[in-house]
This record gives structure tokens, C-alpha cells and sequence, in this order.
């Protein structure tokens, strides 16, 4: 268990106020100061500086924050690893996003349920930026994403491949065609995920790669769930590009229909890309190795 000093520090960097730190851990502010002052006099160097009424950290600051962040998230680890041991019942969290989450992990959590009764794997649902940034801040051990993230910055196993596809309305002018042009599908009603969606980035990623500038995007809709998003296309109010994934049933139905899309040289877009488990410490629990080799044999 880290100290209380130490824990002072990593809500003092986290927050940057001296006042909210206090209220956070109940403490006064004299006794917050002191905190970081034994800290500073022990390692003798400085890791706060005051920029207005910010508390920022130094550059000794910052690397100090990832030793401690290290040694929290290994006691934390062992303290999972020991409860998992004696206790009849396990519990792990992590990160999954909205497609991953909804539409690719279910059935496999299904399996896996039946094989390892005792444990139950929580998801946490969050768009891809979302994710990365709690497994930074070590709030998840491992997170399952799709579309871009820095693969210097993070360790990666991936899961599956994926496409995007353009999906549209059985009524829609688009269903009848055997290829939509790119530039209309830009221009049109589209309906996409919010920013910092793995769908959103790598869609706006290829559109660039096809010579196109992304922030010309017509969006009409920005909508966070991916049901909702299919409720509105069935409902002809757009189309959208989503995972080939997230609309096998309504294809099965008719209700929703897959078209093919073509650049201006005529050629057939394809946007592939991949569903990967990320995560961030070099001690990966075997736990989670071993869900991990779970998933890849049964998805």
C-alpha cells in the first residue's frame, strides 16, 4: 500500500491545486504542503511548481509521478492477484469500446463464462481515447480498441480484423446504386460517432489518405451510441460507416444494406483496420494473458 505521502502526490499532480487536493483526501492544506515538502527534502529536488493558481510538476516532477505510478499499479496488481488467489470468486475490469464492447466480446465473455464460472470480467465501456487514457493513468490494466493509437506508447496483441462499411437505409437512393463516389458519400447526410472514437479517427484517416481534407466532412449527425446511430439509418434520416460487425442482424433483416464505395479514379475503397488489446505495464497479470489467449482461439 502506497503512503499517505505518496498519495498526496498523485492527487496533488493529478488535480494541480493544493485546495482540491485537501478536500479530495480530507486533509488540511498545511498538511498537504508538509506532504510535499518531506517528499521534495527526502529525494532533495523539487517536483512542484506554482504557475498562477496551478501546482504543476516539475520535470524532476514528471518522472518521479511514473515511479510512483509504477509502484501503485504493481501493488494494486498483487492485491488483485492475492484476493483472485483465495477467493472463490474473481472480478477483473476492462476496457472495451463501444463496438468492441457491444458487439465482438459478448459471445466470447459467453464462453468464457462457461469454462471459468468464478470469474467475471466487467467492461468498461468508453471511446478509444478514453481508454488509452485510463490505461495511462493506470486505471485499467487492459483495454480492447479499434482504429489508431501510438504503438511506441503502448504494448498491443490484436484481437481481429475489421471493416468499415457504408451502411444505408433499403430505401435510401444509395441502396440501388453498385457504388456510392467517396466525395458524395462526404457530402451527404452522414451520420458518424463523436471525436475521439476509434470509428471517427480512422474513417477521417483514410479520407485524408484519399486526397481529401477530413474537416471538410458534411457531418450531420454526431451521435455517441451505435444503436442509436443504427436506428436512424434504418429510419432513413442518414447513413453512417460503422463495423461490419455492429450490423450483421439488420443486414440479415434487410433493413439496413452494405454499398460498395469507389475514389474518383474508380476504384474500390476498402477501410480495414484492427481490433487490438492494449495495455501499458511490462507485468500483464497472467490472468489477463490467459484471457487474451481465450479470445484470440474463440472469436
Amino acid at each position: 500500500m502506497l503512503n499517505n505521502k505518496l498519495i498526496t502526490f498523485l492527487t496533488l499532480a493529478k488535480v494541480r491545486n493544493y485546495t482540491k487536493t485537501a478536500e479530495i483526501l480530507n486533509l488540511t492544506q498545511p498538511a498537504v504542503s508538509q506532504h510535499i515538502k518531506f517528499l521534495e527534502e527526502y529525494y532533495g529536488m523539487k517536483f512542484i511548481k506554482k504557475q498562477g493558481k496551478n501546482s504543476l510538476l516539475t520535470e524532476e516532477g514528471e518522472e518521479f509521478l511514473e515511479y510512483v505510478r509504477e509502484a501503485e499499479l504493481r501493488e494494486r496488481i498483487l492485491r488483485e492477484k492475492l484476493k483472485n488467489k483465495f477467493s472463490l470468486e474473481k472480478k477483473y475490469n476492462i476496457g472495451a469500446t463501444l463496438t468492441i464492447g457491444g458487439y465482438v466480446l459478448p459471445k466470447v465473455l459467453g464462453k468464457y463464462k462457461e469454462c471459468h464460472p468464478n470469474t467475471d470480467i466487467i467492461l468498461n465501456v468508453f471511446n478509444t481515447d478514453a481508454i488509452l487514457e485510463k490505461i495511462l493513468k493506470d486505471e485499467f490494466e487492459l483495454g480492447v480498441i479499434e482504429g489508431p493509437f501510438d504503438k511506441n506508447k503502448f504494448k498491443y496483441i490484436k484481437l481481429k480484423n475489421d471493416e468499415l462499411v457504408l451502411a444505408v437505409a433499403k430505401g435510401h437512393p444509395f441502396s440501388n446504386m453498385e457504388y456510392v463516389n467517396l466525395e458524395d458519400v462526404m457530402n451527404g447526410k452522414l451520420i458518424l460517432r463523436e471525436e475521439g472514437s476509434g470509428t471517427r479517427k480512422y474513417f477521417e484517416r483514410e479520407v485524408k489518405k484519399q486526397g481529401y481534407d477530413s474537416r471538410n466532412l458534411n457531418v450531420y449527425m454526431e451521435v455517441g451510441s451505435i444503436d442509436a446511430i443504427k436506428a436512424l439509418v434504418e429510419a432513413n434520416l442518414g447513413y453512417t460507416i460503422i463495423s461490419k460487425e455492429a450490423i450483421k442482424r439488420e443486414c440479415s433483416l434487410g433493413v439496413i444494406k452494405i454499398v460498395n464505395i469507389k475514389n474518383n479514379n474508380l476504384k474500390q475503397v476498402n477501410f480495414y483496420r484492427e481490433f487490438n488489446f492494449v495495455y501499458r505495464a511490462e507485468m500483464l497479470s497472467d490472468y489477463l494473458k490467459n484471457f487474451i489467449q481465450f479470445c484470440l482461439k474463440n472469436s
